[in-house]
Parts: C-alpha cells; structure tokens; sequence
C-alpha cells in the first residue's frame, strides 16, 4: 500500500506548487492600461497564444493536430460531448484545463463540475485548478483576484466573479449543484475507470447508470453543456468505451499513429517513445500506449514452451507472412507477421517470427531473413507464402514484389514466395477452430529459444488476448496460415499431386 502524504507534506508540496506558480508568471508592471486591454483582446482571440501565454510552466511544447482540431470543436461548440482517449503524455488533462479556464475567465461557462474515480481523486485532480487561480499573476493581473474569501475550499470553491468549481467521486450525489440559478455548464470526467473497478461488469454498469441518470441530468435543458471525458481503454468494456456510445465524438489518439510516428513529435521523439516502450511489456505498452487492452483473451489459456527440434530433422516446414493491409490503405506500416512454422510428427513448431508495426520494406527484409535462416538449416525445399486474400490483392502485386525484386537484385537471391490465394472463412473463426484444438492438445509448440524475443513476446501476448473483439491478430492468423498451408502439402503428398511454384515475372529482369 502507497505511504499516506501527511497533513505537513501535503501543505509543503502545495506551497511549491504555488510558488512554482508565482515565478512561471511574471508581469509586465510598465504595461499602460490600454496596452494591457489591446494584449487581453489580442490572446482571447486566439486559444494557442492564450495558453501559451497564461500557463507557460504546462505549455511547454507546441501542439500537435489533434490537439488543434480537438480544442477548436470544445471551443466553439457550447453544447459539446467528447471523449478523449489519448495515450499516456499527450496532455489530455493540460489541455482540457487550459480550456475550461479560458471558458471560465472569458465568462463563457459558469459551474465546473470535475469528475473522478473517487471523490480524494477528483479533488486531487481540481487542486492545479485551485493553485492555478490562486496564484497565478498573469490571470489575476488581467481578469483581477479570483480568490473569494468563505468560499475557497479544496473539494469546492467559487471565484469572486461567480465562477464555480467542485469534485465529486463516482457514485456520490450531484443533485443540487447550482451556481446561483446556473447548473453545471461543465461536466469534466477523468481517470473514471481503475484496472481493479473494470475487472466487475457490474460496477462499470452501476457507475455508467449513475454517469447518465444522477451526474449529466444535474445541467440545464436550455442551456449548453461542454462535457469532456478523459481516459484511456483500459478494458474492452469500461465506462469510457460505454460513454463513446453516446458521445458526439471519440477521440483515439495513441502514443504512434498508423505509421508507426509519434503523434506528438514536437514533444515525444521516437526515440524518447522507444526507450520508454523498452521498459515495459508488450500488453502494458498496448495498454497504456494504444488503447488496445490485451487481457481479455480466454481461447489460448496456456502457452506451451519447449524445445523445438533442428528444422533439417522436421517433415514440413513453411514460412507464411500476413501483410495485413489491403491496397486501399495508403499508410507505410501497420501491424505485420511473419512466422516460421515446422512440423514433426503430430506436433507444430513456431521455431522464429516477426511480429511487430513495420514498414513494407522491412517486411519484405524479414522474409529474406527467414528464407535464409531455413537454407542455412539445411531446409530443402523452402516454401514462402505470402496471404493475398481478396481484400489484400493486388497489394501483392502492387505493393510487395517490387520491394522483392529490390532485394533480389540487390543481393543477387531469389525468394520462392507464393500468394495464399485461398477463399478464408472470418478471421476469428477460422484461428479458434484451427489453432485452439492444438494449443489444447499440446499440439502447438512454441519455441523455448526464443520466448525473451520481443517479436515472440509479441506473438505471445496476441495469442493469450485473442478475443472476437481483438484488434490484433496477425501472429495468430499467420500461424493459422502456416498449419493449413502444411496440412494441405501432406494431403497433396499423400494423393501424389504436385503443386508447381509460379510468379508474375519480374519485367524488370534482365
């Protein structure tokens, strides 16, 4: 259990949380009054500058698009309902502050209500609001003392130009909550959810049921109402994935777009990005990084480690690779596998993979990695097949050979890859019903050697999250491939068919 702060802490950090406030914001004392009128109507008309200018401890990057387009709907809209789901170190909580206190300053809305797990939460979270107009010398300069004396408490306090704050915790009563005769005009939401709260549906339904029948009623019918809710997807059913049901709008933002760039490069460089992402597992980066939870997995229970024997010794041994996009989608990376799957006897072998965001180009690379690691095996022959389902041709074509033929040329090699033409059933389906008899039998065999490599790190953690409602499957779907391409081989070699290698003909090949 975390240490609790005591009352002479507490007081310490709030007294350097205000002085910090003090010396972040010096004033120009030589400004002439219509000089100072001329800059106030100058920063309102204006939210970046005005941020920048009134809270330039927090402004201390330049903001990213998302947070330009995100600001400019919470700004002009009155009436207004989002959810933000952006990734840890995006902001989320700075800039919702930033807005609400130029609303509040600019005389736009009058009642805050701020929102949180537990009512020490929320107040914990109101404190930079408090400390913020307390202490803050550029507002008080421009907009006057806001300090109102009787009237100043942590959990609750009222400006002296009749602006209201208060925090509540989930489930305590938010009847009555009046400023005067406005009701609340700003509900703020943030951090809501907790991991233990989200692992019992029915305390997220309770406190979902209260969001919307105790906490949203307490606003005016006439009057607009700016509703913010910050918090990431922590749990495929939380009460942030049920309150973007009824959102206007849902903003995911992760920490890497589809790219794989940094969302934020003004402030998170990649390589800030990488060295964090390092320290932690796979599931927690998903998690806390992408919004993507990967702890509702109950088809692949356990993994099985063990030895897998040399690949020169097995019967059949296959690459597949699942490219993953389909020719309409124009980004450069996105989620890929490649796997190595070989069979002996009655068990199947992941011996290596690549799993991981990756680039078409590097894609391709670990195809050439792969072919190579099975020559140097003494694997003869190797087959190398490649999914094109409908929704991916002529990705293949368009998209993929010419990065091979690159690399051939360069490297003056030829790599025997096939396109999985087959018609596949859905996607869930068809690994659950192929893979899990398997893994269940002890069939599936993951390779030992590799179990600390973070694309078999990878591979695991898609596997024991794999769910109808997962967004990544690829590792799973390449491997689906690999055993199916290798059960079809040894029914063609048991009939006496031969299946011939064929590929569109480089024209560029002297």
């Amino acid at each position: 259990m975390a240490k609790k702060v005591s009352d002479k802490e507490y007081l310490d950090l709030w007294r350097e949380f205000c002085e910090n406030m003090d010396n972040a914001t010096p004033i120009d004392l030589s400004e002439s009054h219509s000089d100072k009128l001329k800059r106030i109507k100058r920063l309102e008309a204006d939210d970046e500058a005005w941020f920048k200018y009134y809270f330039p401890n927090y402004y201390t990057s330049e903001p990213a698009d998302f947070h330009l387009k995100s600001t400019k709907k919470v700004m002009n809209n009155p009436e207004w309902y989002v959810v933000r789901s952006w990734a840890r170190e995006l902001s989320k909580s700075g800039r919702t502050m930033f807005e609400v206190l130029k609303l509040a300053m600019t005389g736009k809305k009058k009642n805050i209500l701020l929102v949180s797990n537990s009512a020490d939460n929320a107040e914990r979270l109101l404190l930079p609001y408090k400390g913020i107009l307390e202490r803050n010398n550029r507002l008080i300069n421009d907009y006057g003392i806001q300090k109102k004396i009787g009237s100043w408490e942590a959990s609750e306090f009222k400006t002296r130009k009749g602006v209201s704050f208060r925090a509540i915790g989930a489930g305590q009563s938010p009847r009555g909550t009046r400023n005067d005769a406005a009701r609340p005009d700003v509900i703020l939401i943030d951090d809501i959810d907790t991991d233990e709260f989200c692992r019992n549906v029915e305390l997220v339904k309770e406190r979902v049921k209260w969001i919307e029948q105790a906490l949203i009623p307490t606003r005016s019918i006439s009057n607009g109402l700016l509703l913010i809710a910050c918090g990431n997807i922590i749990a495929k059913y939380c009460c942030i994935t049920e309150m973007a049901k009824k959102a206007n709008l849902h903003e995911i933002v992760n920490i890497r777009d589809k790219e794989g760039k940094s969302t934020w490069p003004q402030k998170n460089t990649e390589e800030m990005i990488d060295r964090v992402l390092s320290m932690i597992s796979h599931e927690s980066s998903q998690k806390e990084y992408f919004n993507n939870p990967m702890d509702g997995g109950d088809t692949f229970k356990d993994i099985l480690f063990d030895k897998c024997p040399q690949l020169r010794h097995c019967d059949t041994v296959v690459i597949y690779a699942d490219p993953a996009p389909s020719n309409s989608d124009k980004t450069n990376a996105s989620s890929k596998a490649i796997v190595i799957v070989a069979k002996k006897g009655i068990q199947y072998y992941i011996y290596k993979c690549w799993v991981d965001q990756m680039s078409n180009a590097n894609f391709c690379e670990y195809l050439f990695e792969a072919h190579i690691l099975c020559k140097n095996a003494g694997v003869d022959p190797v087959y190398v097949w490649i999914e094109n389902n409908t929704l991916q041709n002529p990705f293949y074509e368009q998209v993929i050979l010419p990065h091979i033929y690159r690399i051939e040329a360069e490297r003056n090699s030829f790599l025997p890859i096939r396109p999985d033409d087959r018609k596949k059933p859905e996607k869930y389906a068809r690994i659950e019903g192929t893979l899990e008899p398997l893994n269940r039998l002890q069939r599936l065999i993951f390779n030992i050697m590799e179990k600390a490599n973070p694309h078999m790190e990878r591979m695991v953690a898609q596997f024991t999250s794999f769910n109808r409602k997962a967004k990544l499957m690829d590792g799973p779907d390449a491997v689906e491939g690999a055993v199916k391409k290798i059960d079809d081989m040894e029914i063609s070699s048991a009939t006496g068919a031969v299946e011939t290698f064929k590929r569109k003909p480089n024209k560029h090949r002297m």
